[in-house]
């Protein structure tokens, strides 16, 4: 085939059922690494796509060239002045490279080139590209090698390794076979289609017909398709008992990498159940049996749920109660699980978290619940809008922090701390707060959720993550490149994010100091308190990078060693807001200049500025300038109104530019200099009381 003439590639690789958390990633990393090495092989395509389904990975290129084409190399010899004698008869350099080349000596000077600095003995030769027939094997061995699979196993008596044993190989160009063998096993055009509707073998006619012929054999080979597939039934089936199915983002990818030929079929439970909270009845029914649920308008639980069948009976409603037979003692089990955890209040379990290990150098669970407690109350304690009870409240609540872990529920499904919890602290009568507080000390659980939004449950949130990292830096196990046992980048962010959003107006050094403090270590590692604040802090470089806000604006705050997140906030925010100002880049360059002249200047006696000194109008106007600003300056920072105090420097810009177009600072009068001096410094702290805007400088 010429370079031009274009085919479509189809590979399909059959196993036994793949582990359905991996195969979308498993497609998508086999079709970008073949694609990417054709690519690299100078072979011409128009995209690499792919299909995964449980018992097969697929990948399909379009416009797949024939060919890469010829290209020209030049391969240089020796310089002509090394090549030639002074007779110009070749020497033992040219004809070693006229053998190797294949050039009659005759003719060796007709091969002299130029390289840019000297004539040198070359030859151009033209080198076919590689053929994509003749590759593909090697192409997709490489790929298939490449691919993430944590642990790859054999079958049989082949020493292959794949993520699960392969049944089936085919590899079409269009619709001619492609000679390869894969991990043992001899490409084909026979695929096979559902395991129980279509069992037998089939030829694939072409690559193109591949997805048509297996939805004729009853899979759906595109987990697009299969995905929307489920999620419209599902919806429908909900409607049609007047409820809104709750389709979880994690469910849906989870059931539609199971179903080769998804049918989704509605269910009903027993109503008794509903007594039991909502969230053990969903956990049960998603963890265990992969069954969305349903809700009526208000968001309460309707006794319903829809699962999914890998196969189109002709007896529905036999599959619907074999389903709801399955539920049944699952949802009893839940059941049973909530009334045994109630005879035990959540007080009393804190006795059981002594034989549960936080961390072998850092205590109990127990323990760790303590350290908590007094955390927590100390953050009530210092915002202004706490009373004795909110204080009381958040101890009690970091007290109970972690009682419901101990609770048959929450052994059961993990994913119900805190929501448990929440459940179990109002059935023992707590405060509504403390109740609110154990469900809220988790968030935010992930990027994107809403943080706590209680005084109390920020105040546990705080507490918990501080508490952990510190302990983690105290025992010399922070984090290392990827690995993140204890999840410190996630709980640091989760504090920031509470401080920042929660509007709560605390010192973040003053916190980490108390929590490293409270480890229970003789002889912690050295600087943990310290390294836990930068850690802390490096966080806010992701938050805003998420937000979409300027770094060097993060950077010219923290230039001040500001720790209060929500004050370090509020000054990005400003500074983000005053870079786009029409003044803001005059006055960054000017402020970098100043900083510059500053820096390279002995310490001046110099404080205040002299005004009988400045002889300059262009300084005497800067100095009345800074003068008259002053108190407002002094009145916006008590408000911490960052934004307008900004806007007001603003105004400096054009007794600046003038001052450094019309005054000579470094002046040969030693008290004149030195007063020009104290003039810019004065000039710096106004700005610096804010941010050190000179990083604005060429952003």
């Amino acid at each position: 085939m010429s370079h031009t003439s274009a085919t479509s590639l189809l590979l399909e690789i059959g196993t036994e059922e793949l582990p359905p958390s991996a195969l979308e990633q498993l497609g998508e990393a086999l079709a970008h690494s073949v694609g990417e090495q054709l690519q690299q092989l100078d072979i011409d395509h128009s995209g690499a796509s792919y299909y995964a389904a449980p018992r097969r990975l697929a990948v399909l290129i379009e416009q797949l060239a024939a060919s890469a084409p010829a290209r020209q190399i030049t391969q240089w010899g020796p310089p002509a002045k090394v090549a030639f004698d002074a007779e110009g008869a070749p020497t033992k350099a040219a004809l070693a490279f006229a053998a190797k080349q294949g050039i009659a000596l005759a003719e060796l000077d007709q091969y002299i080139a130029n390289d840019g600095q000297q004539d040198k003995l070359c030859i151009t030769l033209n080198e076919p590209g590689a053929v994509t027939v003749e590759v593909l094997e090697t192409v997709v061995s490489q790929a298939l090698a490449a691919l993430p699979i944590p642990k790859r196993m054999r079958w049989g008596n082949s020493r292959a390794e794949f993520v699960r044993p392969i049944k089936w190989l085919v590899a079409l160009l269009d619709s001619e076979v492609v000679n390869m063998q894969l991990l043992g096993v001899r490409a084909g055009n026979r695929s096979r289609g559902h395991r129980f509707h279509a069992p037998e073998d089939f030829v694939v006619t072409s690559a193109a017909s591949y997805k048509e012929q297996l939805r004729d054999r009853f899979v759906l080979v595109d987990g697009v398709e299969r995905r929307q597939l489920i999620r419209q039934r599902v919806a429908e089936l909900a409607d049609q008992v007047g409820g809104r199915a709750v389709i979880d983002a994690a469910l849906l990818d989870e059931v539609a990498s199971l179903n080769e030929w998804p049918v989704p079929l509605r269910g009903r439970f027993d109503e008794q159940f509903l007594s039991v909270p909502a969230e053990a009845l969903i956990s049960s029914m998603a963890s265990h049996q992969k069954y969305f649920h349903i809700v009526d308008a208000s968001g309460a639980l309707m006794p319903y749920f829809v699962t999914v069948a890998n196969i189109d009976s002709r007896d529905p409603e036999q599959v619907i109660a074999g389903n709801e037979r399955v539920i049944r003692p699952r949802l009893a089990d839940a059941a049973f699980f909530y009334r045994n955890d109630l005879k035990l209040t959540l007080a009393d379990r804190r006795e059981q978290l002594r034989s549960v290990v936080f961390q072998t150098q850092l205590g109990t669970l127990f323990a760790k619940s303590e350290r908590v407690a007094s955390l927590a109350g100390t953050i009530a304690a210092q915002l202004s809008d706490c009373d004795a009870t909110t204080i009381a409240e958040a101890s009690r609540a970091g007290a109970l922090s972690k009682s419901d872990l101990v609770t048959d529920m929450v052994g059961e499904f993990d994913d119900l701390q805190g929501v448990m919890g929440r459940y179990y602290a109002a059935a023992n009568g707590e405060p509504s707060a403390v109740a609110e507080a154990l469900f809220e000390q988790y968030l935010p659980r992930f990027a994107g959720d809403a943080v706590a939004q209680s005084t109390v449950g920020r105040a546990v949130a705080i507490a918990d993550r501080l508490d952990t990292v510190c302990g983690i830096f105290a025992i010399g196990q922070a984090p290392t490149g990827s690995k993140d046992p204890f999840a410190l980048r996630r709980a640091s962010l989760g504090v920031l994010r509470t401080l920042i959003e929660g509007e709560m107006d605390l010192d973040l050094a003053e916190l980490v100091a108390l929590a490293a403090a409270a480890q229970p270590l003789e002889q912690p590692a050295t600087d943990f308190q310290k390294l836990a604040l930068t850690y802390i802090t490096d966080r806010l470089e992701g938050y805003y990078r998420e937000a979409g806000v300027n770094l060097h604006c993060l950077t010219a705050v923290l230039q001040g060693g500001h720790s209060n997140p929500l004050d370090i906030d509020r000054r990005v925010k400003a500074v983000a807001n005053f870079a786009q100002l029409p003044e803001s880049a005059a006055l960054a360059a000017a402020n970098k200049r100043v900083a510059n002249i500053l820096a390279k200047q002995p310490a001046s006696d110099a404080v205040e500025v002299d005004t009988a000194l400045l002889s300059e109008v262009a300084e005497q106007q800067l100095a009345q300038q800074l003068q008259t600003l002053q108190p407002q300056l002094s009145e916006l920072l008590a408000e911490r109104n960052y934004q307008q105090a900004l806007v007001a420097l603003a105004a400096l810009q054009r007794p600046v530019d003038q001052f450094f177009d019309q005054v000579m600072v470094n002046c040969d009068e030693l008290a004149v200099r030195n007063n020009r001096l104290a003039l810019l410094a004065k000039l710096r702290r106004q700005f610096l009381s804010i941010a050190d805007i000179s990083q604005l400088a060429g952003s």
